[in-house]
């Protein structure tokens, strides 16, 4: 059985309201969320689900702030870039042979271009909704592809491009599932390791969500929150939300598996 390594490489922390993390819940709270890639290594295989941030962070925190207020904007530390945390592994773009995107969105896409010989896998679902749906009151077509990564997506890179089946295998090993929740285009992605089955997503924001339960607040279906989270404690070993500060608590030095 292919094993793969797993690390957390954290690319900016960002403040949201407790409703949007937790449903109906901490109306008067804030929530610090880390916002991260994760690169896994097996076999042949160097793949990296999220992009990441652009380097340039201003236009996507200007829409941010006109959201939520200025607590939101993201914030970066030095070395948090995705270029440089690949880089402490001796990586490059040019060595990642995957790239999931789970969901579309500015914090995901916006360096897919760097990854030029990577397989770029997008949930079937959520390719056809952005590209079916004219108005959405939660997926503005800007922050989900900005049109400079749509150009990319559907000229130079469509032979890379892999639109995913509901269940859907990257290499022995390397799995994904559509999942829904945050957004149609969500995956949960699953690696087998060291220490079990690692399932990583954004239809869970932090650990809470699916240990306790509570679907995270800005999901657009709470049904698909409850199977999800339901499967995910039923067959995965390690759980890693994409956004729990948390992770780099529970996994020293971001090492997952």
């Amino acid at each position: 059985m292919s094993e793969f390594r797993v690390d957390v490489l954290p690319l900016g922390r960002g403040d949201v309201p407790g409703p949007e993390l937790f449903w109906m819940s901490g109306w008067d709270e804030w929530h610090t969320l880390l916002f991260q890639s994760v690169l896994l290594r097996g076999d042949g295989v160097v793949a990296l689900v999220n992009t990441g941030p652009a380097r340039d962070l201003e236009p996507m925190n200007a829409h941010w702030e006109k959201v939520l207020g200025a607590r939101a904007r993201m914030r970066r530390e030095p070395g948090e870039f995705v270029v440089d945390q690949l880089a402490r592994f001796g990586l490059t773009p040019e060595d990642v042979t995957h790239v999931v995107l789970t969901p579309l969105q500015l914090y995901t896409v916006s360096n897919v271009a760097l990854f030029t010989n990577a397989t770029i896998c997008v949930a079937e679902r959520g390719w056809v909704h952005f590209h079916t749906t004219h108005a959405h009151p939660h997926d503005n077509r800007a922050t989900s592809l900005p049109d400079d990564v749509l150009v990319h997506l559907v000229t130079e890179a469509w032979p890379r491009v892999r639109l995913l089946a509901d269940e859907d295998e990257l290499a022995p090993g390397l799995r994904t599932w559509w999942s829904g929740v945050h957004h149609r285009a969500s995956v949960v992605v699953e690696a087998d390791t060291s220490r079990g089955v690692v399932a990583i997503s954004d239809s869970f924001f932090v650990l809470d969500n699916v240990e306790k339960n509570i679907p995270i607040g800005i999901n657009e279906n709470m049904y698909e929150a409850i199977a999800a989270y339901e499967r995910v404690r039923r067959t995965a070993d390690v759980i890693v939300p994409l956004y729990d500060p948390g992770n780099l608590e529970r996994f020293p030095d971001g090492r997952v598996a």
